[in-house]
């Protein structure tokens, strides 16, 4: 209520102070038929201004403000790959059934276009993301997410991911899967149908993880090369990638 009655002050002083200059200029010149006449120009030419306003200085503004968030964005989604996504993905491959189908998909080199990536994109949805995890790969995930809940936590706090609702319900799977292995105290003797749901948990988190590392991908390939190199040569689906680089 008292912004608003603020907002109405502000309109009283700046309506007041057009009134107080009308009546300077009349006082000056006396040429009544002047101020109407160019305050009819300024009304006719109102519309025009509000266009140019809104809709191009205002557009600009926006599109520099989302390309500000991008980047923020994606500084937050590059922490998550380093921390946590790329030695997931490398972990989840390792138990993918079908992964030598994958691996073209997802062996990004230095020359891939936007067609490549569209190419690459378009057919991970025709992968099962299979995954047949053992006692011991289960509890290899639960105590490697297990040391990274609260880097999950907050990421799914930064407001930055807000607008990006793909990589949030990456983490949302994420962390759902760290939530199922953890209220378990151990993961020993677990019945058939237990390991089928965590792997179907799994599973899910693994399909997201894929095609939002592709996208992360093709976007610091132009925006950040530097980062693109070195993501290139740790690729967590390359059994043979190293960080060295060679000649």
């Amino acid at each position: 209520m008292r912004r608003g009655k603020w907002q109405w002050i502000a309109v009283a002083w700046l309506v007041s102070i057009s009134l107080v200059l009308y009546v300077f200029h009349f006082l000056i010149f006396r040429d009544s038929r002047h101020i109407f006449l160019w305050s009819l120009t300024s009304l006719a030419f109102l519309p025009i201004s509000v266009l140019f306003v809104t809709l191009i200085i205002n557009r600009l503004l926006t599109d520099r403000d989302r390309r500000a968030r991008l980047q923020k964005m994606n500084m937050v989604i590059g922490a998550f790959f380093s921390e946590v996504g790329n030695e997931l993905l490398a972990m989840l491959a390792e138990w993918d059934e079908d992964v030598a189908a994958l691996c073209p998909l997802v062996m990004v080199r230095g020359d891939w276009d936007a067609k490549d990536y569209a190419r690459s994109t378009r057919s991970l949805a025709g992968h099962g993301y299979d995954v047949t995890p053992g006692q011991s790969d289960l509890l290899a995930v639960k105590e490697f997410l297990g040391g990274r809940r609260t880097f999950l936590l907050r990421l799914l706090e930064n407001p930055n991911l807000l607008e990006h609702e793909a990589f949030t319900a990456l983490l949302r799977a994420v962390l759902h899967v760290a939530e199922e292995l953890n209220y378990r105290e151990s993961l020993e003797d677990l019945p058939e149908s237990d390991i089928k749901h965590l792997a179907g948990d799994l599973r899910r988190a693994y399909a997201v993880l894929v095609r939002q590392w592709l996208e992360y991908m093709w976007f610091i390939k132009s925006a950040y090369p530097y980062l693109f190199s070195l993501a290139i040569r740790t690729n967590p689906f390359d059994r043979d990638a190293s960080p060295i680089v060679q000649s």
